[in-house]
């Protein structure tokens, strides 16, 4: 029989700790509630002692959600603790999450103590915790470089004092798989009243491990796992939420189950990168753009013939529409055919066969292959081109920001204008005037090359029409044209078939 496995998500606690990536109470509400549709089990909603911003959105965040268990971060120190419950008055369920350093480096280094002395705190506050909550959740910080029999000890000793969670940090992220798997079953093995808790496992990533060790705890017994959204957290992030739990839904040979609603992962990851302002790098598990995108012949031929042959998830069980099959140099003809067809071009043959050779010609010098390449090597065998030139762009500020743009499409020409909060805004909604193709800018990121004020821009861009995404890049001296450049470029490899519903 399979156990719940509970997820713990500190997303807006530990997650949040990362430079540049605070939220105000309000955001924080919006990825709390987010977080309730998502399933999680708990929410860590801030260390309330730190500040009065931390313990408003604690407060805040438990009126605001039903489902989840709302964990308040503390110190083992009575202050904290009086603090957390405080901030936790309006939870539905509440839950202190208290602890102390218990490796060699924090008793003597951090915490200047001794192991006795830290057991003693430890007590103290669970102890102290309890007059306020039922759920107590310990944490043994720095346990993944702990002496196990003092670990085993301590555990012991604060289940004893009412802890219903007992939490061991690899807070270094140093641990091996095995090694962290192994202070697992030890505690499984060695504390007699281990069986009155839940263990929980709380990974780093500094050696890259995080998931791995993670899923190593959960195969010797734990049964919550503390995680972030898009692995978000100190230094090189915490557990990737979605990487454990499609680990787990992948491997049926772990005996747990999750009430993560696993089609609401890409929409909330996106969420929590928009708001926190930090990009998903590319190549992310799970979430990053390139997860389900193919551009080598070999792959795009054999998941068009059958997606298992090389995916393991199938796109639409995480949120995302579908895989991406793109052109380089590298791509097979069943490529070329897939998108040829997206265009409502059938070539088949020898004619297929030597747009082929064009194709591969093109690509040895071209990074990435679009509609409009698409459209000139096919030319011969199109009665029109819908493709989108953009020729002239101008802007000019008065009070109100106001926005020309000339673009050409197919033989003609077309103007419009438009005003918006800034020129980027009102270029491309004189852009949408024109085009008009119901689309949803998901995603606008723009990153400094170089460096100085006469730096280039690239943009990137990820549109949304009818649930599937397409991408746009371009760069540029000029943010604002090369935001426009990078619009255009996303709505040109919308296929055509897509824009007759606009």
């Amino acid at each position: 029989m399979s156990d719940k496995l509970w997820i713990f998500d500190t997303t807006l606690r530990d997650g949040e700790q990362v430079p540049g990536c605070q939220l105000n109470t309000q955001e924080k509400i919006i990825v709390a509630k987010a977080l309730e549709e998502l399933g999680v089990d708990i929410i860590e909603a801030g260390f309330p002692i730190s500040s009065p911003g931390d313990f408003n959105s604690v407060q805040e965040i438990s009126k605001a959600v039903s489902n989840p268990i709302i964990c308040a971060l503390s110190r083992a120190v009575e202050k904290d603790i009086e603090v957390a419950a405080a901030a936790l008055k309006y939870a539905k369920k509440g839950r202190i999450h208290t602890g102390i350093g218990v490796s060699p480096y924090h008793i003597q280094y951090k915490l200047r103590s001794t192991p006795d002395e830290i057991i003693r705190r430890g007590v103290a506050a669970v102890k102290f915790a309890k007059r306020f909550v039922e759920d107590v959740e310990f944490y043994a910080e720095d346990a993944g470089r702990s002496e196990p029999d003092f670990l085993c000890k301590i555990i012991e000793e604060v289940i004893k004092a009412g802890a219903t969670v007992v939490n061991i940090p690899d807070t270094t992220g140093y641990c091996l798989p095995e090694q962290y798997g192994a202070i697992i079953a030890s505690l499984k093995n060695n504390v007699p009243n281990i069986d009155k808790a839940i263990i929980a496992t709380h990974c780093h990533n500094d050696l890259g491990m995080a998931t791995a060790n993670t899923v190593a705890g959960v195969q010797h017994g734990a049964r919550q796992v503390e995680v972030t959204i898009n692995g978000i957290g100190e230094r090189a992030g915490n557990t990737s939420m979605e990487e454990v739990v499609m680990a787990i839904k992948c491997h049926k040979s772990i005996p747990v189950y999750t009430d993560i609603v696993t089609p609401r992962i890409y929409q909330t990851s996106r969420l929590v990168s928009k708001l926190m302002n930090m990009p998903v790098q590319p190549n992310k598990a799970i979430v990053g753009r390139n997860a389900f995108a193919h551009s080598s012949g070999i792959h795009q031929d054999g998941v068009l013939k059958h997606r298992e042959n090389y995916e393991i998830i199938d796109p639409k069980e995480v949120g995302v529409e579908e895989s991406s099959i793109v052109l380089t140099a590298r791509s097979g003809r069943a490529a070329l055919k897939h998108h040829l067809d997206a265009l409502g071009v059938e070539l088949e043959g020898e004619e297929l066969r030597e747009v082929y050779e064009a194709f591969l010609v093109l690509a040895d010098s071209k990074r990435d292959i679009g509609r409009k390449d698409l459209l000139e090597l096919v030319g011969k065998y199109l009665d029109e081109s819908n493709f989108i030139e953009l020729e002239k762009v101008s802007y000019s500020s008065n009070g109100s920001v106001n926005a020309e743009v000339t673009l050409k499409i197919g033989n003609e020409t077309h103007q419009a204008s438009s005003s918006g909060v800034g020129p980027v805004d009102a270029v491309l909604k004189a852009i949408e005037t024109i085009v008009k193709p119901q689309v949803d800018l998901e995603e606008f990121l723009i990153q400094a090359i170089t460096h100085g004020s006469d730096d280039v821009a690239k943009v990137h861009m990820r549109l949304i029409k009818s649930d599937k995404p397409y991408y746009g890049f371009a760069s540029n001296q000029d943010i604002v044209l090369a935001s426009a450049q990078a619009f255009v470029d996303a709505l040109n490899k919308i296929p055509v078939k897509e824009y007759a519903t606009a």
